[in-house]
């Protein structure tokens, strides 16, 4: 190698990674903590009665008309006389929870038992025992349910999932297959995974195989403490190719105890619709790197519109805590007390703003207004959309009332800049920047002001379907 003229330097040396560490992994394996926790581990098997049929049932279907209908009916009623009656039969589920208190309390996954007319747990040493529905929480996807063993049972206990690392060891213990108990191990991948599975996805990712049938199972760190509740797994086959998702406990401890307690979880809500902060709305908002969360709605007599919340604010912190992305605002705001009075920080107009805000508490369902798509001769601008008035016609078709004013997307050019943003007819442009607009000529000045500017792109504030959000629609080069 000296020959070569290829020495390495000792600084060059020392500077390697990872060199002379201590070697890691459990060199002993994962025996001692599996014997401990795996009593606490249960199998949950669900049957759930589908509709009755009503009847005879035929096994082929002929289009009306059809001549060989009625001969095969014949045949059919020959072999069988009466015909087969339909009968209410059972689908079966499968999955995993895990015992967390002497008393019997079982966490599982809300989509392993929803809809199910009957529970059965099976534990660790073949017991099966009936069980109910102490509550459910279908936005975390967690279910708590009980058994009654007449004994104190085997039970494990949450851990803390913020100090584990990319990297760590952890261990998966459920029932995939319904074959009993299995344990798989590997490692946490990555922190923090939105799989666009609900508004509170802060997943753990791990490469310990987890299988059908592992749902609601817990995923253990190296000293038996449950960092995670086994809930999705990423793969194009249906089997494990090594992505798998855990809710960390930090998020499902909290929603469990709730469970326990008052069979539902209270979470706190400000009544705004968000979206992220892309780049080109950074610049086009002032601020030097996205961040925070946009304010696209205000809901009239919600906490935020009583604190002084406007459309176009970006939240950058909420009761002390910063704000980096949209996806931290449901988070911090659902484990706010309802009742309770925080500091709200928005960046309005590049400047600092410091509200108070009291959190309500969060509504059971949403309202969405529908919005078919409108139609007029197109009049395509230099952002390829055709622009109508929100007249009374429209008002109609789109289910608006007289309080929303704006201007209808009548027509959007193929392959135009409103297009690649994803603007389409229907939509109504409510303002243009920080203003309001209603009528199509109004939209049309806003735009020459800004491109008289030299703005990269004009920002506007758009309805769909009773969602509102901001759209950066850059201009035409050249």
């Amino acid at each position: 190698v000296a020959a070569a003229g290829m020495v390495r330097s000792p600084a060059a040396a020392t500077a390697a990674v990872g060199s002379g560490a201590a070697p890691v992994g459990p060199r002993e394996g994962f025996a001692d903590l599996v014997e401990r926790v795996q009593p606490a581990v249960v199998n949950v098997a669900t049957k759930t009665k589908l509709a009755r049929t009503s009847g005879r049932v035929m096994p082929f279907q002929f289009p009306e008309g059809s001549p060989f209908a009625e001969r095969f009916r014949e045949f059919f009623e020959r072999q069988f006389p009466g015909g087969p009656q339909g009968e209410a039969p059972e689908a079966q589920g499968v999955g995993s929870g895990f015992i967390i208190d002497a008393e019997g309390h079982v966490v599982t996954n809300h989509h392993v038992i929803k809809g199910a007319d009957e529970i059965v747990v099976t534990l660790n040493d073949g017991a099966e025992l009936p069980a109910t529905v102490v509550g459910v929480d279908e936005k975390t996807d967690l279910a708590l349910v009980k058994i009654d063993a007449g004994r104190s049972l085997p039970f494990v206990t949450f851990g803390d999932s913020t100090t584990a690392r990319v990297g760590d060891w952890v261990v998966a213990v459920g029932s995939p297959f319904g074959l009993g108990g299995t344990v798989t191990a590997g490692i946490i991948s990555a922190r923090g995974r939105d799989i666009r599975s609900g508004p509170f996805d802060d997943f753990l990712q791990v490469d310990a195989p987890i299988n059908r049938g592992n749902s609601g199972g817990p995923l253990f760190d190296q000293d038996g403490n449950v960092i995670g509740v086994n809930t999705a797994i990423f793969s194009p086959s249906g089997g494990n190719v090594g992505i798998g998702f855990a809710i960390p406990s930090e998020l499902a401890s909290q929603v469990i105890a709730a469970l326990k307690s008052e069979g539902r979880v209270d979470r706190g809500w400000m009544g705004v619709s968000i979206q992220a902060m892309t780049p080109e709305l950074a610049e086009s908002f002032g601020l030097a790197e996205p961040r925070g969360a946009l304010v696209s709605s205000v809901l009239e007599d919600g906490p935020a519109k009583k604190a002084g919340v406007k459309v176009g604010d970006v939240i950058v912190s909420f009761d002390g805590k910063p704000i980096e992305s949209m996806r931290d605002l449901p988070r911090v705001v659902a484990a706010a007390k309802a009742g309770s009075t925080v500091d709200v920080e928005v960046l309005r107009g590049g400047v600092n703003r410091r509200l108070e805000l009291q959190v309500g508490q969060m509504p059971g369902a949403e309202k969405l207004a529908a919005a078919p798509a409108a139609g007029a001769s197109p009049d395509a601008s230099r952002l390829g959309v055709a622009l109508a008035e929100l007249d009374a016609e429209r008002r109609a078709q789109l289910g608006l009332d007289e309080s929303v004013d704006g201007v209808v997307i009548a027509n959007v050019v193929p392959g135009g800049p409103a297009a690649r943003e994803g603007l389409r007819p229907g939509d109504v442009i409510l303002r243009v920047g920080n203003e309001p607009v209603k009528s199509p000529d109004e939209v049309r000045g806003k735009v020459r002001e800004a491109a008289d500017a030299k703005r990269e792109r004009v920002v506007m504030l758009v309805s769909r379907n009773g969602n509102e959000r901001f759209v950066a629609v850059p201009f035409p080069k050249g």
